[in-house]
């Protein structure tokens, strides 16, 4: 629902892919963008980025909506967006104002907006065109100044390429995108999020958990965290609900976070066909090239962080063929 008085979490993480997503979350908030779309699997806080794309817009002290495209029944998407005039349809006994008109001047949030069916699509890409619309039963256009956020956990070219989503809507809809990096490819911040869960967790259930274990760690390092930033969120809840001590240990873990971390990691699908040297040195040429940009082309600390001396990184880079 709209909230007058706007407060945000920050984006938490130390890893470089967060510091740049800091700063295009600043800049995209402060620009006059009208749409933007943010892509990230499910749990990577989409429903974060929206409502600080909105805190640190011009638009802060103005309505926020958020609307979950897949939680809304098709048949009621419609007059909860848009509302609806009395007698519209049966049960329709007053005016409804919809969360669209409620949003004016403000941001609207359209969670998973994949999940909308067709006709819904359409309007949606009427509105985006548009910025006006009309409630259900009524001739008259409402005019709407918003920012519209739209968030998805699927690639939606590949949904336009099936069919399954509007090809003009999808393409309305890339003004600004923003991607989400998933919690397997965020380093340590697996470990900064964890300690500040704890802390969050503690003061809500009165549970005294202080430190994480080694082992812990080295798992929380391992797992693969397919529900990402919201399933640790789950985890730490459910350990201090549950448990007992000062220290999360590994017995306080579900088995199946135990087994997926102590498998080895599956080499990336470029390297599970074709010819292996062909495909190692491919493999070897992305990696030194991201470290580099990484690092903004300085070779030593590239070197450093591959593990390497400066000197094996210009052998290496000769011998695959790369310039600096």
């Amino acid at each position: 629902m709209p909230t007058a008085a706007f407060a945000c979490e920050p984006l938490i993480g130390d890893h470089p892919s967060m510091a740049a997503l800091r700063d295009l979350v600043g800049r995209v908030a402060r620009s006059r963008a009208s749409i933007v779309l943010i892509y990230g699997e499910t749990g990577t806080g989409k429903g974060l980025v929206a409502r600080s794309l909105h805190a640190q817009s011009a638009r802060a002290s103005k309505g926020y909506t958020e609307i979950n495209c897949a939680a809304i029944p098709g048949n009621l998407l419609e007059s909860e967006l848009f509302g609806h005039e009395r007698g519209a349809f049966t049960g329709a006994v007053a005016r409804k104002t919809g969360l669209l008109e409620a949003a004016n001047g403000g941001s609207v949030f359209l969670d998973e907006i994949r999940e909308l069916d067709p006709v819904m699509q359409a309007k949606i890409l009427t509105l985006l065109d548009s910025r006006r619309f009309r409630r259900i039963g009524s001739v008259q256009e409402v005019s709407i100044d918003a920012r519209f956020i739209a968030a998805t956990n699927k690639i939606l070219l590949g949904e336009v390429q099936a069919g399954r989503f509007r090809d003009d809507l999808y393409y309305r809809l890339q003004v600004v995108s923003i991607n989400l990096p998933p919690l397997r490819e965020r380093g340590d911040d697996v470990l900064v999020l964890a300690r500040r869960f704890l802390d969050r967790y503690n003061a809500t259930h009165g549970s005294a958990f202080i430190s994480i274990d080694p082992e812990v760690q080295r798992i929380f390092r391992a797992y693969s965290w397919p529900g990402n930033v919201r399933e640790l969120s789950n985890l730490l809840e459910r350990i201090c609900i549950l448990e007992d001590g000062d220290t999360v240990l590994p017995q306080h873990l579900p088995q199946r976070i135990l087994r997926d971390a102590g498998k080895p990691a599956s080499p990336p699908a470029s390297l599970q066909s074709g010819d292996y040297a062909e495909q190692t040195a491919r493999f070897q040429r992305g990696l030194i090239q991201s470290t580099l940009q990484a690092e903004d082309g300085n070779l030593g600390r590239a070197a450093q962080r591959l593990g390497l001396t400066r000197h094996a990184l210009r052998h290496q880079m000769l011998k695959l063929g790369l310039e600096r």
